[in-house]
């Protein structure tokens, strides 16, 4: 008697085996007047494709634009070499030269680009200096006519590696869709204009197009039990797994209150899904709002400002249980709230300095595990 083969496990997605997704929508959501580009971007997950929950990440495997690496080859006299545009679209960085690149291109120049280069290479904080805003055509513009072998060039640059983007929507929100919020990178640097990698890859997407992506389960970042109240600090991008908790909030009828730090430079501007917190307010989902554009007066205001002007209330959640969470920029923005935070702490918990900072990061984050942090 014979038994038929058990059926094969589906693989599962990850960034060597990325799922092949859809491009549903791509929109600006500043409006006419903002410095900023920053994208709403929909990928369409299917049936098919990895799921994942709130606070998850997911990584999207970024392509080089196509005009920068027709650029690149041309300057290497290597445009008909297909094979060797495709590696170095999906896998070599080019808006960033690191200074393998630059140390080989030195070796292999002649004339006064050849002393010009290796006179560079040889002091490391000339070299740091160089390749900081530079990217590969930049140096091939340095060392023209220069020749290198099709063969030796990937080894010879950087490789790309996935950009990890928080989710901005629930699993439950709209099913088989993964919603991102983006900032653009966009500059001028040695007379070209340039674009961050994968900002710049998602920004360009046509409708329809392809994206291998997957999802990066987070370790801490989850929702509290439903009961319970959330404090949330999402300046900027650090507003997408935000909007994700409270539509999940407001899908599942969670009862804990929600309250929301948000900041940018104009309200007129810069208010990122500004309608959906309006809407969430009005349906009594979003308890609490409290923003912070730091150019519409004299004087900037940020969102540690707003949390410093409402400090007891703040402490008052606390001290009923809520959850603090803090998403976005881990050098300046994160720094700044964890110290209003203690400050917060000191003034209306009537600790002293060394009082609050043992009860912020010991008992607070990692006993009771109510301080979080999604910061890159």
């Amino acid at each position: 008697m014979s038994t038929s083969p058990a059926p094969s496990a589906t693989p599962a997605f990850g960034r060597n085996n990325p799922f092949a997704s859809q491009l549903l929508e791509n929109r600006q959501l500043n409006q006419k007047g903002s410095s900023k580009d920053t994208r709403h971007i929909v990928i369409q997950l299917g049936s098919s494709g990895p799921t994942y929950q709130c606070g998850d990440s997911l990584g999207v495997l970024p392509r080089n634009p196509e005009t920068l690496v027709r650029e690149f080859t041309q300057k290497l006299g290597l445009h008909d070499d297909a094979a060797l545009h495709e590696t170095l679209a999906t896998s070599a960085i080019l808006n960033r030269v690191g200074k393998k690149f630059v140390k080989a291109v030195a070796e292999k120049a002649t004339g006064p680009a050849r002393d010009k280069l290796q006179t560079i290479c040889a002091d490391e904080k000339k070299l740091e200096e160089y390749v900081f805003d530079r990217d590969v055509v930049d140096v091939l513009h340095d060392a023209p006519g220069v020749q290198l072998e099709p063969a030796e060039i990937p080894g010879l640059l950087n490789k790309i590696a996935p950009r990890l983007y928080s989710i901005a929507s629930s699993p439950d929100h709209r099913p088989g869709e993964v919603h991102l919020t983006v900032a653009v990178v966009q500059y001028t640097s040695h007379g070209r204009s340039k674009q961050g990698l994968a900002s710049g890859y998602l920004a360009h997407l046509a409708d329809q197009a392809s994206v291998p992506v997957y999802v990066q389960p987070t370790r801490h970042f989850h929702l509290p039990p439903p009961d319970r109240d959330i404090i949330m600090v999402g300046p900027g991008t650090g507003i997408a797994p935000f909007r994700a908790f409270l539509q999940h909030r407001q899908r599942h009828g969670h009862a804990g209150k929600n309250w929301l730090f948000f900041g940018d430079q104009h309200a007129q501007s810069d208010f990122l899904y500004g309608d959906e917190f309006a809407a969430a307010q009005k349906n009594g989902s979003l308890h609490r709002l409290s923003t912070a554009f730091s150019r519409d007066q004299a004087e900037k205001i940020y969102v540690q400002h707003r949390m410093q002007e409402e400090g007891a209330e703040l402490w008052r959640w606390l001290e009923n249980g809520a959850y603090f969470y803090v998403c976005g920029d881990a050098k300046r923005m994160a720094k700044d709230v964890h110290a209003a935070l203690l400050a917060i702490v000191v003034k209306h918990g009537g600790k002293t300095p060394e009082q609050a900072e043992e009860w912020l990061t010991v008992t607070f984050a990692k006993t009771e595990k109510r301080y979080l942090k999604d910061v890159y």
